[in-house]
């Protein structure tokens, strides 16, 4: 594996572990500066040069983006998705998690855990958006502040009034975030390579901080994630496209809340904390894919008039339920099951034997017609309306 690591800073910790686990490996590495390329746009031949020169053959890419140049960065990784180099983490994916309310968007369609938050602007919406997050106090975010800069606490509702207004008039966008009072001044940073979490550590402040990144003094120390840590972890990343990341959990009366999901996640910190070889692992997954890579059939497969491929959920209720992928009577309507989906974990060519649960969704290949009719339309979600406590006049007894 021939290995192209994109670092504006090549002599950080991070860039500096993943050099030396790459060569260690015997694989030839580079790290390039991010911002000296330059991208070649011709029909049919896209094209990258490296300070006036050909950047030449490389199997993979591992991009160390960083929040000042997000536009450019994304757009390099994006021109060696275009030249079918495998990228660890791609454009999309970095573009989702860098702003924080797109990754929040994205996160709450899903069953993941995460802090209450809404997104504002005009003036009159400030105090209703602050009640129905719980209150003061209540966490306020800029959007794409990294390493703790731009998070404040705000005791009360007339000073995050004050704030937001504040940074409303310097035209910054910020999120408002209920405060998790039970993980007060600690989170915990998950390490996601692939399908599983290679490390965690919590990290705590220190003294009257709120804030818990390392780059803030906070302190550190290796855990071990139960199941429910490991899954939003590992889903979380999988949501947001990214094959390497750092998702950053508060430890809520209610389990994990999902804070944030960094695409380029320093390494300092938690191999210290832990102790592990945290960028072997993350080079050892790589060259595991460059061998072997995963084929995303929906884009590769060249299918006959009248069939594709087409994901099916087996709700609660379904038919499906109870029954094995044999008995569904799939196959019979010319319907091949591919790879099945059962919460976090993916299963690719299923046995026949298997039995389906509620909450599997099944990736097939088949007649499309027959799979559509499998689909049930979307339905419009009926919005309840919420309960208004009563006045305080209305439990007084007559």
């Amino acid at each position: 594996m021939k290995l192209a690591i994109l670092s504006c800073s090549p002599k950080c910790y991070s860039t500096r572990r993943l050099l030396e686990a790459a060569k260690h490996r015997g694989y030839p590495a580079r790290v390039f500066d991010t911002l000296k390329f330059s991208i070649d746009l011709e029909a049919g031949v896209p094209d990258l040069h490296y300070r006036g020169r050909e950047v030449g053959n490389y199997d993979a890419v591992l991009p160390r983006i960083g929040a000042s140049i997000t536009y450019f960065g994304t757009a390099v990784v994006r021109q060696f998705e275009q030249m079918d180099v495998f990228t660890a983490n791609g454009s999309t994916g970095i573009g989702n998690s860098r702003d924080k309310l797109r990754c929040m968007q994205i996160l709450s369609r899903h069953q993941i855990g995460m802090p209450q938050t809404t997104f504002v602007r005009n003036k009159s919406d400030v105090l209703p958006a602050i009640e129905r997050v719980g209150g003061a106090p209540v966490i306020i975010k800029l959007l794409e502040g990294t390493q703790g800069v731009g998070v404040i606490l705000a005791d009360s509702v007339k000073i995050a009034e004050a704030i937001i207004e504040t940074l409303h008039s310097t035209r910054q966008n910020v999120l408002v975030q209920k405060f998790v009072a039970e993980s007060r001044g600690r989170d915990i940073r998950a390490l996601v390579v692939g399908d599983r979490v290679v490390a965690a550590m919590r990290r705590t402040a220190q003294g009257q901080e709120f804030r818990s990144n390392v780059h803030r003094g906070g302190t550190t120390e290796s855990i071990e994630l139960d199941e429910a840590y490991h899954d939003a972890a590992v889903k979380s990343a999988q949501i947001m496209g990214l094959r390497v990341a750092g998702v950053d959990m508060l430890e809520g009366n209610d389990g994990p809340q999902v804070m944030e999901v960094n695409s380029s996640p320093g390494l300092e910190g938690v191999e210290q904390a832990t102790r592990l070889d945290i960028a072997g692992a993350i080079i050892d997954y790589l060259a595991a894919q460059v061998d072997f890579p995963e084929i995303d059939i929906r884009q590769r497969l060249t299918v006959s008039r009248g069939y594709g491929v087409a994901e099916i959920s087996v709700p609660a209720g379904s038919e499906f339920v109870g029954k094995t992928i044999d008995e569904s009577g799939l196959a019979e309507l010319d319907i091949n099951v591919l790879t099945l989906y059962r919460g976090t974990t993916v299963i690719p060519n299923p046995r026949l034997k298997r039995a389906l649960e509620p909450g599997d969704r099944l990736l097939c290949f088949g007649k499309l017609e027959a799979m559509r009719t499998m689909i049930p339309e979307k339905a419009r979600k009926k919005r309840q309306p919420k309960l208004k406590s009563l006045p305080k006049s209305a439990h007084t007894p007559a």
